[in-house]
């Protein structure tokens, strides 16, 4: 039986480091690091992060910035409200929680925000940063990922790492960190051909491809480190991920759950963000 990575317990311990940090900057610099955070129309699923998001920013000590804008707000006037947060000194990363209403423009929208305050790294000069290994920011998601297999232990030098999903935000840059490892890294998707055969091979498994228990048991080498990136209903409305957690579990050797895996690590790395953002504006590194 696999051993549960747990999420909660990880991200708690990343957030204690940057509410640490945080406290003794502000002690020591007088530096007081802010998120704003934009969400444009009233997306259920959208304010329930907004509000997480705000949780989080409180308990490590941030500022938080919240602007909430109506469903018919234009894409100039978003756009003229990135600009304005972008010269704003209490702002030290700026978050536009996606996706936005079908008339504006994401790619239009990222590309707006400061590459500096770009927390999410999601701007194209971040991401070719973390193409070439010279970053500042990691995407959320993926940087949590890379700490909870820190967590296990595992090492990932010469290891066989397989992403499922090529995804901006998760599978491309999941891809480029487990290289920088020194893993040995395919990437799968819809077209892929014989996926079980090279799960198979897959010493570490990140699956992240938004369709609910695709991945089981029979598809997971023996002891793999399986990391499920999936949020999913199942056929009862249930919570769960894209990997099939019970058949999962009895072949992996460490594997997340769904909830309580990946999904609170993606915050805790945001925070971390933001504060890496704040030192790097104000020129601590």
């Amino acid at each position: 039986m696999a051993q549960i990575i747990d999420g909660k317990a990880v991200s708690a311990a990343v957030k204690e480091e940057v509410a640490q940090e945080t406290a003794k900057l502000k002690e020591e610099k007088g530096l007081k690091v802010g998120l704003a955070v934009v969400i444009v129309g009233n997306n259920p699923a959208s304010r329930v992060y907004v509000n997480n998001k705000k949780k989080a920013c409180e308990a490590v000590g941030f500022q938080s910035f919240e602007y909430a804008m109506d469903e018919d707000t234009t894409q100039e006037q978003l756009l003229d409200l990135v600009n304005v947060l972008n010269r704003d000194a209490r702002v030290n990363g700026i978050l536009v929680q996606l996706p936005l209403p079908s008339h504006i423009d994401e790619k239009a929208v990222i590309n707006a925000i400061s590459p500096e305050k770009d927390v999410d790294a999601f701007h194209p000069v971040n991401v070719g940063r973390i193409m070439i290994g010279d970053y500042a920011f990691l995407p959320c998601t993926p940087a949590g990922v890379m700490r909870l297999i820190a967590s296990t232990g595992v090492d990932i030098t010469g290891k066989q790492c397989v992403v499922i999903g090529r995804s901006n935000i998760v599978g491309k840059p999941m891809a480029m960190l487990l290289l920088q490892q020194n893993g040995t890294v395919t990437i799968c998707h819809s077209k892929t051909k014989d996926l079980k055969e090279v799960c198979l091979g897959a010493d570490i498994l990140v699956v992240a491809i938004g369709r609910a228990k695709f991945v089981t048991g029979d598809m997971i080498k023996e002891g793999a480190v399986v990391i499920d990136v999936g949020m999913d209903r199942d056929e009862n409305g249930k919570l769960c991920g894209d990997v099939d957690f019970e058949s999962a579990e009895k072949k992996a050797g460490y594997i997340t759950p769904v909830p309580g895996g990946v999904g609170p690590m993606t915050i805790a790395m945001l925070m971390k963000n933001t504060l890496t953002a704040a030192k790097q504006q104000a020129g601590l590194e």
